[in-house]
């Protein structure tokens, strides 16, 4: 969330969901230039606040979705924004909103305590027209969440799908109340080559590998694609047949998903609708 600095803003900003209100408006217009919001876009601010990043993007010329569950922040963002006909304000929660089916960028000031599910909308969601998202979370989630070989599988799905690039720490000052903790700038871009076949191929090569992870790439792909070679398929994507799975990075086993995309002979399980649920 985001907002002007102000009293009452900052007293109902200490809630359960972690919500610190950004006030540094560097910081938010960096938010935004860094995912090149032009005026022929649309761009999706999820937890509006009071508008301070909403002010920089309604200047691009860009249609803007601001979507704030909170009733007062709701009034004040209507109130401020009601003459710019570039900006439309959504009541709802993050995780009930429905992302555009048209491509759109994200950029955002994510309360701590709703990082995972607001990710988990953004990068696990298949198909998605996200193109770019711009975002402000906690240090250690963003350290986490860009680990050059992720913990859990759903986070190397995520990391496959986008490239995600932590840019920058900001300081708890940013923010009203400050937090006790650095945040970060996280900016992550669609990989395009990451859709159908070689989506349901990557899921089925993450599950396997997160599974066995000191097993070796070839054993792998051989569980995921019985009865082909798998070193063929390994070496096409520049992968050593022999490496232990647990450190492959995401960029290697989406390179081996779009290898085995390519052969006719194999047919992956569709997609589950909830994809999130199912990594858990």
């Amino acid at each position: 969330m985001s907002s002007r600095r102000s009293t009452s803003v900052s007293a109902r900003s200490t809630n359960d969901s972690g919500a610190h209100f950004l006030v540094n408006s560097t910081i938010a217009r960096q938010l935004v230039r860094s995912c090149a919001v032009g005026c022929s876009g649309t761009v999706v601010e999820l937890g509006a606040g009071a508008g301070a990043i909403t002010t920089h993007l309604a200047a691009t010329g860009a249609r803007v979705l601001a979507v704030e569950r909170d009733p007062e922040l709701l009034r004040r963002l209507r109130r401020r924004f009601d003459r710019e006909r570039c900006v439309s304000v959504i009541g709802t929660d993050i995780g009930r909103f429905r992302l555009p089916r048209t491509p759109f960028v994200v950029v955002a000031s994510i309360p701590y305590g709703i990082s995972s599910m607001t990710c988990r909308l953004l990068f696990g969601s298949v198909p998605t027209a996200l193109r770019c998202a711009s975002l402000l979370v906690e240090w250690g989630f963003a350290k986490r969440l860009t680990e050059p070989v992720p913990r859990t599988a759903e986070l190397a799905w995520w990391n496959a799908r986008f490239t995600i690039e932590l840019c920058r720490r900001v300081p708890p000052r940013s923010f009203s109340p400050s937090p006790t903790v650095w945040s970060a700038q996280l900016v992550a871009r669609r990989n395009t080559e990451i859709t159908g076949n070689s989506a349901r191929a990557l899921r089925v090569l993450l599950l396997t590998a997160y599974t066995e992870p000191t097993e070796p790439a070839r054993a792998v792909v051989r569980a995921a694609a019985p009865g082909l070679t798998p070193h063929h398929f390994l070496r096409a994507a520049g992968v050593d047949p022999s490496s232990p799975a647990r450190r492959l990075t995401p960029q290697q086993w989406s390179s081996v998903a779009r290898a085995l995309a390519d052969d006719s002979r194999l047919h992956w399980p569709a997609l589950p609708r909830e994809l999130g649920r199912r990594w858990r």
